[in-house]
């Protein structure tokens, strides 16, 4: 045990390495970059290793660093997860999924059906990126994975765009095609996806030239949304299948046409490499994969 090296030094070099700088390392433990870079020093110094390239104010981990970041992260980590549990009068400590919206309530609600951890579980609903570690997410479902080359990454399923409405929604009988412009719903996911459910794709796909206007019908910003409002017969809405899977089981929603569009990019988790081997992280991957129908 004398050979351990001192606590400080490995919080201040898996902060450094997790936040990129000396600087924001110091913001995030309440001091100043000089004594982060002081205390990385000191762990260079006991294991007779270079962890960081320094270049003026930028940082980069060597091959050394490289090879012990993971295993430190996962060793304080775990650190945190036993003192949380053992803390008099703490919450226990709880595995924290991190979620996309409209994929949250209409995919992973439902897929956790069944999973025995799922009282232990934390869900969160936001955007990407999102931060890993102590006080951020253990996993992340998510569309595409782009945000996070550094960590595992591994495809729960690649969905489809699909037409839905109302089963009392009053469809011309010439079909989708005689349809006003204004009941068309358009979904736009923003500035961050360079693909959107567009109506002018999904007639191209039909070998149809029509292109309903955006500009007279409803326009919504997230998937959860559309489906909400042609749920509410409001109009017709392109949606991934998957998500529209439980209210079309249930009857609520209803397929207009066969036509379905590959979306572009797979559903995804992440999570840390040195998660990896926990059991509980490990069982809720398999359940989501399991739900996914791998």
């Amino acid at each position: 045990m004398s050979t351990l090296p001192p606590l400080n030094a490995l919080r201040a070099f898996e902060t450094a390495a997790r936040a990129g700088s000396f600087v924001a390392a110091g913001a995030e433990l309440g001091v100043t970059s000089a004594a982060v870079s002081q205390q990385v020093r000191a762990l260079e110094e006991h294991l007779g290793k270079q962890l960081f390239l320094r270049q003026g104010n930028r940082i980069t981990l060597t091959d050394a660093g490289r090879a012990i970041y993971p295993r430190v992260e996962f060793a304080l980590t775990d650190l945190a997860a036993v003192a949380a549990e053992l803390g008099e009068g703490r919450m226990r400590a709880r595995l924290v999924l991190s979620v996309i919206p409209s994929v949250a309530e209409w995919w992973l609600v439902p897929a956790l059906a069944g999973f025995e951890g799922r009282a232990g579980i934390e869900i969160r609903v936001e955007e990407d990126p999102v931060a890993f570690g102590r006080e951020g997410a253990d996993l992340r479902l998510t569309y595409g994975g782009h945000a996070y080359p550094d960590h595992q990454t591994e495809t729960l399923f690649r969905d489809r765009i699909a037409a839905v409405a109302a089963p009392a929604f009053g469809l011309p009988e010439a079909g989708l095609a005689a349809l006003p412009d204004a009941d068309f719903i358009h979904t736009d996911w923003g500035a961050s996806y360079a693909t959107q459910p567009a109506w002018a794709a999904w007639f191209a796909a039909k070998g149809d030239t029509r292109r309903p206007d955006p500009r007279a019908g409803l326009r919504v910003g997230m998937t959860g949304l559309a489906l909400a409002a042609a749920r509410a017969g409001l109009g017709v809405a392109l949606v991934p299948e998957r998500l529209a899977g439980v209210e079309i089981r249930a009857g609520a929603l209803v397929r207009i046409d066969a036509t379905a569009l590959p979306m572009s990019w797979d559903y995804v988790l992440v999570f840390p490499r040195a998660h990896a081997r926990r059991p509980r992280l490990k069982a809720l991957v398999a359940h989501l994969h399991g739900a996914a129908g791998d």
